[in-house]
């Protein structure tokens, strides 16, 4: 007998689809071609034992404010969350720090001139994301709440540096909001990087920015665990080359961007739904450097050290800067550095009194530049000294990033541009769908795109189920 399902890759979205199929009964497998299941959520010893890293993303709002994560019994399976005194700092040149807490009103309070403009905008913001939800976390399609979202879109639907210009006077609320918005990897002029801004900024909020205690290996180990105890299979260290090499399925569901998808499927597709894929594009790349340290970081501003996060950019004018420069093919001598401490909070990532430290700073697509000394130089300029700190490096430029996870294809981690083009349409206008019946696209490619959150997996599979596994 044919199985129900197949997924091919065991990132958090095709854990989730997988999970998906398997509570309703039906049988699914999972392939993954690496020896460990996780894809953008896993974790290995990149320095030196006893020091564990995370080799893409640690910090997971997004994972606790996932409605298909809230839904599964993780805690059951190991699963165990980490949240920071803040979750996040953006340090400036005059000693000050910006603290975003989990309080909108003790965050606002360090914002000076700029609190109340901070507490009116994102206490609204929080009380209606119940209403927000469905459409920042999903598929285009028609709201539940119409007016909630119309008034989210006019203040989303733009560019963050005009919008930070516009929703605040002083210059360290400004700064705060293009670091948020720079997760977007795109230039800050561009729409919709005010979303991002506001959407991230809002879960520090909603959902704060945890980490998972042991490191991100430990979400992807209990979404697993969970999947096979409702009788679903997981095969690793089993390269899919061909979609003649699997199983036979009534539905298959590829955990893949369109790259990847290509090389196992291409022979399969209609000439004009390949093209489409084939124009689908990426977008910048990041630098990433794991350390090992002897100690914390030696943060000039102390409060940084209460943060998960810490945006390493001084002033939205410099972020921008940064932004442009890699978007059109230029690597920036101050680049934006995005820095994650979480040893600080979870001292079972490294040996007594030793820290783990990971950051990355944005590149230009496919760059092979060696962006080590710009990237700690912008460290120091915050927390002198750390460079005496290093006991052992990890450098992945983006080529490295790919190998690891070959959806990442150039580097980019949002594995797709995700500007108002693609943001919707990803990564064409059959989103999940492919004109070949039973085959299904459930990555990062997908609406809503990136962020470990499983929606991509969830709504890939539900849609499976309505066509071909009712």
């Amino acid at each position: 007998m044919p199985l129900d399902a197949v997924v091919v890759g065991s990132g958090p979205n095709g854990l989730a689809a997988a999970i998906e199929i398997a509570r309703t009964g039906r049988t699914v497998v999972v392939f993954e071609a690496a020896d460990t299941i996780g894809g953008g959520c896993r974790s290995a010893e990149l320095t030196l034992p006893g020091f564990v890293h995370d080799i893409c993303s640690t910090v997971h709002p997004f994972a606790v404010a996932s409605p298909m994560f809230r839904s599964l019994p993780l805690a059951a399976h190991g699963l165990e969350w980490v949240e920071p005194p803040a979750m996040a700092a953006h340090p400036l040149d005059d000693g000050r720090a910006v603290m975003v807490r989990r309080s909108v009103g003790e965050t606002a309070s360090g914002l000076g001139g700029d609190a109340r403009r901070y507490a009116s905008l994102f206490g609204s913001l929080q009380e209606g994301w119940s209403r927000l939800e469905d459409a920042v976390l999903g598929p285009l399609q028609w709201p539940r709440h119409p007016i909630a979202l119309a008034r989210f879109g006019l203040q989303s639907l733009r560019g963050a540096a005009p919008a930070a210009k516009r929703l605040f006077e002083h210059d360290p609320a400004r700064a705060l909001f293009a670091g948020m918005a720079a997760h977007s990897m795109l230039p800050l002029h561009m729409a919709p990087t005010a979303g991002a801004g506001l959407v991230l900024t809002l879960m520090a909020h909603v959902a704060g920015w945890p980490m998972p205690r042991g490191g991100a290996q430990r979400l992807s180990d209990a979404l697993a665990a969970h999947l096979r105890s409702l009788g679903g299979e997981i095969v690793t260290g089993e390269a899919v080359a061909s979609l003649d090499e699997l199983p036979p399925a009534k539905a298959v569901l590829c955990d893949l961007s369109p790259k990847p998808f290509l090389r196992i499927a291409g022979a399969r597709l209609p000439d004009r739904y390949r093209r489409a894929l084939e124009r689908y594009r990426y977008g910048m790349g990041v630098f990433k450097v794991d350390w090992a340290l002897d100690g914390p970081v030696p943060w000039r501003n102390p409060d940084c050290a209460l943060a998960g996060t810490v945006h390493l950019g001084g002033t939205l004018d410099e972020i921008a800067a940064s932004e442009s420069d890699a978007w059109h093919g230029r690597h920036s001598s101050r680049p934006f550095v995005l820095l994650v401490q979480p040893s600080l909070f979870d001292p079972t990532r490294a040996p007594d009194g030793r820290h783990v430290v990971w950051t990355y700073c944005h590149v230009p697509h496919g760059s092979d530049a060696d962006m080590l000394p710009a990237l700690e130089s912008q460290i120091e300029r915050f927390a002198p000294g750390f460079r005496e700190r290093v006991l052992a490096r990890s450098v992945m430029r983006t080529a490295d990033v790919e190998r690891h996870n070959p959806n990442l294809v150039g580097g980019d981690i949002a594995a797709g541009v995700t500007d108002l083009r693609q943001l919707f349409a990803r990564p064409t206008w059959r989103t999940y769908s492919t004109p070949v019946r039973g085959l299904y696209l459930c990555s990062a490619s997908t609406p809503p795109g990136v962020g470990v959150h499983g929606m991509c997996g969830h709504y890939a599979a539900r849609r499976a189920l309505q066509e071909v596994l009712d």
